[in-house]
């Protein structure tokens, strides 16, 4: 039994930002029916397809991962028939999820209105670049445009060199998350109302929101912050140090850890008077950065992870992904899994980050092939006869 059992959603998801918050939302229970189009189906199942590296059975590693456990049904929304395929799906469905551009689903009749004249109940999220509103809602986006228009770039990397983007697409990922928390939300109310709603969520929006306290900051006093490299704006040290062997943080939030650090790092030129408290030691961050990184480059991060970890300063590796996803942490939590698709062979990816009490862990089944379910779905979810779904096919409006 998962938390969202039940629940029925139609995934009309491509790329990255919506795949993901389907992804999710499937992990935690709903049943989730992938709508691709007829052809060569959702454009992610091309991406990497043929890597010998990146793919097994013909799907990448986009695919593979951001589809597991849903059903893929294929329909031609274009053509009335299909249409009417899919407003059947409706009269069953409790959520449709897409990343279509600002006014497509308006365009392919399948927009909210449409589809709540048809189940009142039904509950619908967009996410797009800009939202569905203002001066210039459909202009294209993607992860690094909305990075660049939310302003984390500009704080990201350091003073001297240019703004970077995040490692992971945080703009692509942060619009997933709010898809889905804006569906979870909607969710609850229909409880209440027994009405559905629309959720509008937009990548850009979402980035402005990550900026939280620090847009803050920044309204209260004008100050535009710059690029602080991996140091902080209050507290020090707050840096990322050289080892013999690789790279440690060291975080010491108050002047409790910094008493602490002084403990096992016996440094002369760190035991002034002023360097007691957090505005003397930020008025000289850089040279009190290049003391401890001076010794840290004496010893393995292995030795200072022990060392700091026993006086209990907050410390931590700069993790590769080899490292990252072999932490006993991760995979204790079940971080790291494994999906056995149709052949039999095993694939392994990261887990669900959200654990509930008294689960057990979660399985995961394998992502869909192209229109797999097709004829189960239109058969046993919506009573098509075997005629029916051979009629449907043969004149092109499903695969």
């Amino acid at each position: 039994m998962k938390p969202l059992d039940g629940v029925l959603m139609i995934d009309l998801t491509h790329m990255l930002s919506g795949p993901y918050g389907a992804m999710l939302l499937t992990d935690l229970g709903t049943r989730t029916i992938k709508v691709e189009p007829t052809g060569m189906g959702e454009n992610t199942r091309s991406l990497l397809a043929n890597s010998p590296e990146y793919s097994r059975q013909g799907m990448g590693a986009y695919f593979l991962t951001l589809n597991r456990g849903k059903e893929s049904i294929c329909i031609n929304l274009k053509s009335a028939q299909g249409l009417a395929v899919f407003y059947d799906l409706i009269k069953k469905a409790d959520v449709v999820f897409d990343n279509f551009g600002a006014g497509v689903t308006r365009r392919l009749k399948i927009d909210h209105d449409t589809l709540a004249a048809i189940n009142p109940r039904i509950i619908t999220c967009t996410v797009t670049g800009f939202g569905e509103t203002g001066p210039k809602p459909h202009r294209p986006a993607f992860d690094q445009v909305v990075q660049g228009m939310g302003g984390g770039m500009s704080i990201t990397g350091f003073a001297d060199g240019p703004p970077v983007r995040a490692g992971i697409p945080i703009g692509d990922l942060g619009g997933g998350l709010f898809g889905v928390i804006g569906i979870l939300s909607a969710l609850h109310e229909r409880a209440q109302t027994g009405k559905g709603r629309h959720v509008d969520v937009s990548m850009l929006d979402a980035q402005i929101s990550l900026l939280n306290y620090m847009a803050t900051m920044y309204l209260m006093s004008g100050s535009i912050p710059g690029r602080l490299g991996n140091g902080h704006f209050v507290h020090v040290p707050y840096n990322t140090f050289k080892t013999t062997d690789g790279h440690i943080i060291i975080a010491c939030i108050g002047d409790i850890f910094f008493e602490r650090l002084l403990e096992i790092m016996p440094i002369p030129e760190l035991r002034l008077e002023q360097y007691k408290s957090q505005p003397g030691r930020y008025a000289a961050a850089a040279q009190i950065n290049a003391l401890i990184e001076a010794k840290t480059q004496t010893q393995t991060t292995a030795y200072w992870l022990e060392i700091l970890g026993n006086a209990g300063i907050p410390c931590a590796p700069v993790n590769d992904f080899e490292q990252a996803l072999a932490d006993p942490q991760v995979i204790a939590r079940d971080m790291v899994v494994e999906v056995e698709l149709q052949s039999g062979e095993t694939i392994r990816m990261p887990g669900n980050p959200v654990k509930f009490s008294g689960s057990e862990s979660s399985k995961f089944s394998r992502p869909p092939s192209l229109g797999e379910h097709t004829q189960s779905v239109l058969g046993e979810l919506l009573g098509y006869s075997r005629n029916t779904i051979e009629e449907l096919r043969n004149a092109g409006v499903i695969q």
